[in-house]
């Protein structure tokens, strides 16, 4: 990628490896196609031992550069004019979308883009990607840049001057200090070039235009008299010596240059240069002048030579060759790249970027070189000095390439390099010259001591060899080389830098030069701030101005493999989105539209991109990218670039601008515009005719150049760019002349453009890229047929050695040989134009130099003969025969070139084929077929190619298929439109339907059929249906005769035909008047059949409804017979169904009335609805199944026996399917009443186990419950044993936890008698474990050391019960009553096992508890564990209770006083708050009085009997007067403390209420022999009923303790 693009201009890498200056090998070229130089400044080191990315530095503050979306980075200013009147390059803000992909977005902004060469691209707001650089690894070397030296007017000034000065010093003048004129001084050059332009010096002066030129140079003749004078003195004093001698000089040393560098550089080098031709070069040089006489004295010393005389050490490369001295320059493209840290060669030679290019003979072979054409002038050897056997300096490669690919071996490359001038002041030959080399002119080495070298080149010469011959050393000699001049132009490396540093440098260069430049602002009170136009107009009043000694640095053209890319990569950065974003300039070059996809390997700084760091009036110059190329440049942050920009179409006419303002520069540089080296003025340019533009870059922005588009510009302040190229397919015609023009001036190539146009054929071509690559192809073809062909003809030419056809047949051809694989780079480089030889190539097998087609033969590769070489054949010297010495080599055959072209021909011809085909169809048949132009659309429609009658055709064969679809709808026979649309007639239509149907009668109309025909011809196409819908036309006017006959001959036709007529007339799907005729017809016709069918049969209400709805739409008379017997039927009909309705919806049925409306429908014609009379039948028959059930139920439940009554279960659900009856059978109110007789049972065993106020149903599920814990409780198989541990633990203990019944066969604990399970607490006394969960002990208030009395052991713990526990005794009276209910009760078996178990156990323990046998202490523990088991049961054992308890006391006293009497077992649970109280707790009040009157509830004294009686629940009895309680009080010690008095339980009567406990109570048989004395005990008495006066001891038994 040549030029700046990324900011720049920037130096290629240098290189300082000994390797042979191969093409493989060649360092890049740098933007500026500057040579990098060893700095000889006060530079920093140019290389360290320490590696430059393992130096860490501080990183870049990025807060203080310029940067896209940042404070720091401010609006544009707007631009009111530029310096020189410039207009602006466009500048472009793609959308987000239009963002998406670069290749659409450029090629759309091209066409107006491209007239400007250039233009700024700003992206959408939301693309600003990071730098990814590390800056704090990042360094980089700089090239210098002295501003005056790169512009082209400045350059040749002080050229000429250096010249001059060198001239006169070698003639012994001293020239320290230019003339004065005026007392300024004389601008020597502007002088020569003002007597130049006016004919030269004899002319001027015989004109006497010497005045004139003063006035030219600045100078009024009114202040000096002697003004022409002075001039013309200056003049034939200084100049006139210098310019006799340069044009006899002149000659000589261009000669000298071509025969380097293998031939002239001239745009059209010729295919076949000429011999070098010996002419003495005529002279009109007077013999006094100093010219003159150095002329006489270069004659006199190469008198007596006519050819050059080659040196002995030539042969043998190396050999006893004398080493180029150290002279401050390094060449950049001596070989391969050369790390920025390595250490310098001990010795190295200028070579220029802007040497010519060529080959030479080289010191191997010593074969010859093309020479110059005819017309070019020439010097013969007795009047210039031939260097050509003596050259010291290496032949510089100095295409100004830049990295084709990154080698393996190839060290890394450093990053940028800098310009000086050639200019070098005098040095001691002595100490640079080494003994061994030898002379320049005569090539012997002898003498050494009398070698003397050129003070500019180095180049040595003897004494005795130069004319005048010296007989003493000279202080300073310049041979006529170097006073000539060669215009090599290179550049000298600056420091290493990381970014901080190289900011720090650029932010005090600018800041100290500006300081005194700006003039003073009184509003700011400071200096003016530095604009961008002051900085434009002070950089080109520098490059101006050869006085001023600016000089800066700048980073360019650094390698992005090396140091890093400023985008994320793939490789480093992964997840980074921008990583693989398409505007990445690492991803950029290889879109899939980029034809650099084809190149097989990466080209650094085309494909990989370039760096630039620049400071201010850091400069790139005037230059086209290589190959012609589109360029992208964005800078990463920091100041202004300002980019000058000159369109393709302007390039010609800028390249002949350059050309006249710098012929003494394209005189020694032809290919001066390929160096980029040079800048120009845009003024200049501006007047010379040539458009130019500028435009501005700021961070954050894109510049694009485009093809062949010139461009220069430099930096405003310290900033960060990148670059690279790519190329879309509108590239490809200039490369390809790029290629051509790089040919002519011998410059080397970046890669093959045929290697590139062949890999793309290889790939999977598709038509877009066919169509730019097929002409590519195609001259190519026409190219290298014509080169072979050339080639062949002058090849049998060479050997018949005559131009007769019939001779050429019979000439040995030159062995040809086939390659299959792609041959290296370096393998097909041509040695003379430097173009590559991809397709075919002329090696030479003595040389092993590789020459183009173009060049083959002609080119002297060998010393063989032209002969020779194009027959490929040469005897040999020494022995006999031919041998093989030059060989041809194609990569492709003329018949797989001529394939590989065809495909890709035919491929590009698809849209074109198409199109023709297209054409051929339209042109051959006026109506062309629908089919053919569906299969050609469809055919269309697959080439992936915009096809410009592709659209035309889609809407045409559109409009076609229209046409067929519609003329469908009327050849096929449907009939379902129509049908639709009956229905929707029958429908409430609305606006939208009215406007629908309307739509769809206008497309029914039969005359659309022929205005569809119509359509068709006018349309002019052909298809089936056109010729089945003129067939269907006809069908239908057929059909009307027949229609209209048949409606008037109806009587006298079967229905069936006439519906046959109709169905044909629907089929045709077009509104017919006949078939609307014939169909009406028909109906009425079927409704007279239909309505005497009903009149004779019994139809539904509903039918009667319909066909007299239909009459009415048929507008049958109202007068006709079977209507008005319709009407009768309907009539009666109706009565009917508002009496049957009417009866069913009352509350109270009467089934009589239904039943006999059943039999009325049943037994006459009246019609009826069927769902009414279902209905009606429905409820007649559940109230008969319902009334045979009840009575069947009442029946059974007045049987003797109870086995044979109904269950209640069965009477319930009859009761309850009689609520869908709206009525009661008989005998309903009986069956009421018993079962409200069997109902106050259940209620009264509610209540029995407290659940008065629950539902019926509960009763059972809680007696079940009681019958499980009941039987745990109850088990006989659970005997006393001693206090256990629990063994195991399990969560929570479950009501049906039992093991076959027997409790005995596990451990259990509790009153429930139950096993081990979740929280367990063990009694202080008996030592018996409780679940917590039985005695409502929450887990958190128990704690580790806390003591626990059970309820077992003292009698005033209560034990937490959720219902009452009903006494055995009231269970068996309640169960007695079940004989004299009604119906077997389901609660029976529950009940019964409920009383059998109790009663069991209580037979069981009698033989405990006989109050006739005294009890011991010793019982204790049995009394405890039986009385456990009877707490825990859910009925009361009320004697037995009282009796161990009691017992309990007596032994084992707790409490103060003996328990009380128990006669009943009440729920402990908290009884829920009623409704008012909830309120009263709302409003806070304690009397219901106090409620607002709407909450208050109704007293009972004022609701009267009948409300009261209704206000009764139903499953509620007449509660009877409460009994006395029988719970005693417990007495409490006076000096008990309230706060641990025991509370009352619920389940314990108050004991001042209950009767005094009688044995005969316990048992009628214990009567009068109780152990029991009814009469009190004295407080101070012992015994059982004691009472404990020690407080001290009564806190102990509470607690628990003894």
């Amino acid at each position: 990628m040549a030029g700046p693009i990324g900011s720049s201009g920037g130096t290629a890498t240098t290189t300082m490896t000994a390797k042979p200056d191969t093409a493989s090998q060649k360092n890049a070229r740098s933007r500026m196609g500057g040579m990098a130089v060893n700095s000889s400044s006060g530079a920093p080191a140019a290389h360290s031992a320490y590696p430059l990315f393992h130096r860490i530095v501080d990183p870049l503050d990025m807060s203080s550069v310029e940067r896209r979306g940042q404070p720091l980075v401010g609006r544009e200013p707007p631009k009111q004019s530029r310096p020189f009147g410039l207009k602006e390059a466009p500048t472009y803000r793609p959308t987000e979308e239009e963002w998406k992909n670069p290749f659409e977005y450029v090629q759309k902004i091209r066409p107006e883009a491209q007239q400007y060469g250039l233009c700024k691209i700003v992206p959408p707001d939301s693309w600003n990607p990071d730098l990814a650089i590390d800056t704090s690894r990042f360094h980089f070397r700089t090239r210098k840049i002295e501003l005056s030296s790169v512009e082209g007017g400045t350059r040749v000034n002080n050229n000429y001057v250096d010249g001059l000065i060198k001239f006169h010093k070698s003639n012994g003048v001293n020239f320290n200090r230019a003339p004065s004129v005026d007392k300024r001084p004389l601008d020597l050059y502007k002088l020569r070039k003002a007597v130049e332009t006016r004919g030269g010096f004899e002319r001027v002066c015989k004109l006497k235009r010497w005045a004139e030129i003063g006035r030219d140079l600045g100078y009024s003749g009114k202040i000096m008299s002697s003004l022409s004078t002075s001039l013309k003195n200056s003049f034939q004093r200084w100049l006139l010596p210098y310019e006799e001698y340069l044009r006899v000089a002149r000659p000589g040393v261009q000669q000298q240059l071509e025969m380097e560098n293998g031939g002239p550089l001239t745009p059209s080098p010729g295919p076949s240069p000429l011999k070098k031709q010996h002419q003495p070069t005529p002279s009109n040089l007077r013999d006094d002048t100093p010219a003159m006489k150095a002329s006489e004295a270069l004659h006199d010393s190469l008198k007596n030579g006519d050819a050059p005389v080659k040196r002995e050490s030539a042969a043998t490369p190396g050999e006893n060759s004398r080493p180029v001295s150290t002279s401050g320059f390094t060449p950049v493209n001596s070989g391969g790249f050369t790390a920025v840290n390595a250490p310098p060669p001990a010795s190295s030679g200028f070579t220029p970027v802007n040497m010519p290019n060529g080959s030479h003979r080289s010191s191997e072979t010593g074969e010859g070189t093309p020479k110059r054409e005819s017309d070019t002038p020439n010097l013969s050897t007795m009047t210039t000095l031939d260097f050509r056997p003596a050259l010291k300096r290496q032949a510089s490669d100095s295409s100004g390439r830049k990295s084709k690919r990154l080698k393996q071996d190839v060290t890394a490359p450093v990053a940028g390099s800098r310009v000086i001038q050639p200019r070098t002041a005098p040095r001691d030959r002595g100490s640079e010259w080494k003994s061994g080399d030898g002379c320049d002119a005569c090539g012997k080495p002898e003498d050494q001591d009398k070698i003397i070298a050129c003070e500019s080149c180095d180049n040595g010469y003897h004494m005795h060899c130069v004319e005048p011959p010296l007989k003493a050393r000279p202080e300073e000699w310049h041979c006529p080389r170097c006073l000539v001049g060669t215009g090599e132009f290179g550049f000298e490396e600056g420091g290493v830098y990381s970014l901080r540093k190289f900011q720090e440098k650029a932010s005090i260069f600018k800041e100290n030069y500006f300081r005194e430049k700006m003039p003073y602002d009184p509003v700011l009170n400071c200096n003016r701030p530095v604009t961008e136009e002051d900085v434009e107009r002070e950089f080109w009043r520098l490059a101006k101005g050869p006085d001023e000694g600016v000089e800066v640095e700048y980073g360019a053209d650094i390698h992005s493999t090396t140091h890093g890319s400023g985008f994320p990569t793939i490789e480093r950065n992964p997840r980074d989105p921008y990583s693989t974003d398409p505007w990445n300039l690492n991803i950029l070059p290889f879109h899939q539209e980029s034809l650099f996809r084809h190149i097989k390997k990466d080209i650094s700084g085309m494909t990989v991109p370039w760096l630039y760091v620049g400071m201010c009036f850091s400069c790139f110059c005037w230059h086209a990218e290589d190959h012609w190329t589109y360029s992208a440049n964005y800078q990463h942050f920091g100041a202004t670039k300002t980019w000058y920009g000159i369109p393709a179409d302007e390039a010609e006419r800028f390249e002949e601008a350059m050309r006249k303002e710098f012929p003494e520069l394209f005189e020694t540089q032809p290919d001066l515009l390929f160096q980029l080296v040079t800048l120009h003025n845009p003024e200049k340019l501006q007047k010379a005719g040539v458009k130019v533009y500028a435009v501005d870059q700021r961070a954050g922005q894109m510049v694009i150049t485009f093809p062949r588009a010139f461009h220069a510009g430099f930096n405003h302040g310290f900033n960060f760019n990148e670059a690279v190229n790519f190329a879309p397919s509108d590239w490809e015609p200039y490369g390809e002349e790029c290629v051509r023009q790089y040919q002519m001036y011998r410059r080397d190539a970046c890669f093959s453009h045929d290697e590139l146009l062949v890999t793309a054929a290889g790939n999977n071509v598709t038509i877009k890229t066919a169509k730019w690559l097929a002409p590519a192809l195609e001259r190519m073809l026409d190219r290298e047929l014509s080169a072979r062909a050339t080639f062949f003809v002058n090849s049998q030419q060479a050997e018949a050695n005559k131009t007769d056809s019939t001779d050429l047949q019979s000439v040995k051809q030159i062995e040809i040989e086939s390659e299959e694989q792609d041959p290296s780079d370096n393998d097909f480089i041509c040695a003379f134009c430097k173009s590559y030889a991809y397709l075919s190539r002329f090696t030479c097998e003595n040389t092993g130099k590789v020459v183009c087609l173009n060049h083959a033969g002609t080119f002297e590769c060998c010393d063989a003969p032209a002969k020779e070489r194009f027959t490929g054949v040469v005897g040999h010297r020494t022995k006999p025969g031919l041998q093989q010495s030059h060989k041809l080599h194609f990569r492709l055959t003329e018949a797989s070139l001529r394939q590989v072209v065809t495909k890709v021909v035919d491929i590009s011809r698809k849209p074109e084929q198409w199109a023709e085909k297209l054409n051929h169809l339209l042109e051959d048949d006026p109506k062309p077929s629908l089919k053919s132009l569906q299969s050609l659309m469809k055919e269309g429609e697959k080439i992936p190619y915009e096809l410009p009658e592709l659209p035309d055709l889609k809407r045409y064969v559109d409009r076609c298929n229209e046409w067929v679809e519609e003329a469908t709808n009327y050849i096929t026979r449907k009939q379902q439109n129509r049908g639709k649309n009956n229905g929707k007639a029958l429908r409430k239509s609305t606006a939208k339907s009215a406007e629908v149907e309307e739509r769809e009668r206008e497309l029914r109309k039969v005359e659309n059929i022929k205005k569809l025909l119509a359509t068709a011809d006018d349309i002019s196409f052909d298809c089936p249906e056109i010729q089945n819908l003129r067939e269907r036309a006809e069908a239908i006017e057929e059909f009307q005769l027949k229609a209209r006959e048949s409606l008037i001959q109806y009587k006298t036709k079967p229905i069936s035909e006439l519906e046959e007529l109709v169905e044909v007339g629907k089929s045709f799907s077009v509104d017919i008047p006949e078939v609307d005729a014939l169909e009406r017809l028909v109906l009425r016709l079927g409704w007279h059949d239909k309505a005497k069918e009903y009149c004779k049969s019994a139809p539904t209400l509903k039918e009667v409804n319909e066909i007299i709805e239909t009459g009415v739409k048929l507008e049958i008379p109202e007068h006709e017979e079977h209507l008005t017997q319709l009407r009768e039927l309907k009539q009666n009909g109706d009565i009917w169904e508002s009496k049957a309705k009417e009866l069913m919806s009352v509350e109270n049925v009467h089934f009589a009335q239904l039943d006999a409306l059943s039999k009325q429908a049943a037994t006459t014609t009246t019609p009826v609805s069927p769902e009414t009379l279902a209905q009606v039948d429905a409820i007649l028959k559940k109230q008969r199944e319902a009334q045979d059930r009840i009575i069947n139920l009442y029946h059974r439940s007045k049987d003797a026996e109870l086995r044979n009554r109904p269950k209640y279960k069965e009477v319930r659900e009859v009761m309850e399917a009689l609520a869908d009856l709206n009525s009661k059978p008989t005998g309903t109110l009986d069956l009421e009443r018993e079962q409200k007789r069997h109902e106050d049972w259940m209620r009264r065993g509610k209540k029995l186990f407290g659940k008065a106020n629950a539902p019926l149903h509960i009763l059972l599920q809680h007696m079940q419950f009681v019958e499980t814990r009941n039987e745990s409780c109850f088990d006989l198989k659970d005997q006393p044993r001693m206090p256990v541990e629990p063994a195991s633990r399990e969560h929570t203990p479950q009501g049906s936890q039992v093991e076959d019944g027997n409790l005995s066969s596990r451990e259990v604990f509790c009153i429930c008698r139950r096993s081990e399970a979740g929280m367990m607490i063990e009694c202080e006394l008996c030592h018996e474990w409780y679940h917590g969960k039985c005695l409502k002990i929450a887990r958190g208030k128990v704690k580790e050391d806390d003591k626990y009395t059970c309820p077992i052991c003292d009698w005033r713990k209560k034990i937490p019960r959720d219902a009452a526990r009903p006494k055995l005794e009231e269970l068996q009276s309640w169960r007695d009553e079940i004989p004299s209910l009604p119906f077997q009760p389901e609660e029976e078996e529950c009940l019964d096992k409920i009383c059998d178990h109790a009663q069991q156990f209580r037979d069981w323990m009698k033989q405990y508890i006989n109050p006739t046998q005294p009890t011991t202490f010793d019982e204790v523990a049995n009394f405890r564990f039986f009385l456990r088991k009877i707490e825990g049961a859910d009925i009361l054992l009320a004697y037995e209770t009282n009796f161990l308890r009691h017992e309990l006391h007596k032994w084992a006293p707790i409490a103060p006083e003996p328990p009380p009497i128990i006669e009943i077992s009440q729920s402990t649970r908290k009884p829920r708050p009623t409704k008012q109280q909830k309120l009263m707790a709302q409003y806070n009040v304690d009397n219901p009085d106090d409620l607002p009157q709407h909450l208050r509830t109704k007293r009972k004294s004022d609701v009267t009997p009948k409300a009261q009686s209704r206000l009764q629940p139903a499953d509620t009895p007449h509660k009877s007067p409460a009994p006395a309680t029988d719970t005693p009080s417990v007495a409490v010690p006076p000096s008990l403390p309230a706060s641990i008095q025991p509370a009352e339980e619920e389940d314990e009567p108050d004991r001042k209420s209950s009767p005094i406990l009688d044995p005969a109570l316990l048992d009628p048989a214990l009567a009068g022999d109780s152990v029991f004395d009814p009469t009190p005990l004295p407080p101070d008495s012992p015994g059982p009923f004691t009472s404990y006066d020690d407080n001290s001891m009564f806190e102990d038994l509470t607690t628990g303790s003894l």
